[in-house]
């Protein structure tokens, strides 16, 4: 494809949706339409797009009772955009673990370091792990790129970053992350251009809010701080997740309620499901 012609798909794929828009790459990155597949595992499924003309607008029902249904509508919907639609897909990606501090081309050593990552979020990343394989089998030469939600807060200091475990465990990658680091890094980016260099490389408290929600203390434009830890469970109360709780409540649930893993994790991750 002539550069020129330039489209990136970027792609964040969710628990129960997966969201998308297109850019053309031309003398300036325009967005030219957004999408998203919502309620992934209920009957009620559907795609939607909305572009810049309204015949380019739509929703229709799609089969996407589970996450690899639900990848391959995306995938039909992109083949009906016509050969050589893409030149490139842009990922988030929830986590890169100790490793990746930036945006990365995907390949197959980072989908296998990304497979051995898992466990540190079973609720995103094997769904977003599916999305760039199930690219690479349909469209095998186009380039992916992984973009890190963890990358802003790479470089956290060491006080902050440790916690307050066995040290063996930091070896295994157990540690605090932070995330939001997306929308963090375009908020420091609209804050230099809204307000000045000096205001940005001040003290500054930033704050997501949304379904998800963390804040995060920068200084000289780096981070410093974050309510967030080890998964996103952490810090402030959120509309499903719920924020720091005693570990000792933990261990008392699990004694005395005979709680497993999965419903303490249904409990802290998804509140609703948990209280169901």
């Amino acid at each position: 494809m002539n550069q020129t012609n330039a489209r990136i798909l970027t792609i964040n794929g969710g628990s129960s949706s997966i969201k998308f828009a297109l850019f053309k790459a031309d003398a300036k990155l325009r967005r030219i339409l957004t999408g998203s597949i919502e309620r992934i595992g209920e009957p009620e499924a559907f795609l939607w797009v909305k572009g810049l003309k309204e015949t380019d607008n739509f929703t229709r029902p799609v089969k996407a009772t589970d996450h690899p249904k639900a990848v391959e509508a995306l995938m039909d919907w992109i083949d009906c955009l016509g050969p050589d639609a893409l030149t490139a897909v842009g990922h988030r990606v929830v986590n890169g673990g100790p490793k990746y501090s930036e945006p990365q081309r995907i390949t197959a050593e980072m989908v296998e370091e990304l497979h051995r990552l898992s466990p540190f979020d079973p609720q995103h990343l094997p769904e977003e792990i599916l999305l760039t394989e199930a690219f690479h089998r349909r469209f095998p030469d186009l380039p992916q790129v992984a973009c890190f939600d963890t990358a802003f807060h790479y470089d956290l200091p060491r006080v902050a970053r440790l916690l307050p475990i066995p040290r063996r465990f930091e070896a295994q990658g157990v540690r605090r992350y932070g995330f939001h680091g997306l929308s963090y890094a375009f908020l420091m980016g609209e804050l230099t251009r809204l307000a000045g260099t000096e205001a940005a490389q001040g003290r500054v408290i930033l704050a997501h809010l949304g379904n998800g929600a963390s804040l995060a203390a920068v200084h000289h434009g780096k981070p410093v701080d974050t309510s967030m830890s080890f998964t996103p469970t952490a810090g402030v109360p959120m509309s499903t997740r719920s924020g720091d709780l005693d570990p000792g409540l933990l261990c008392y649930l699990l004694r005395t309620q005979k709680m497993n893993v999965k419903q303490i994790s249904e409990m802290v991750c998804d509140v609703l499901a948990g209280f169901l």
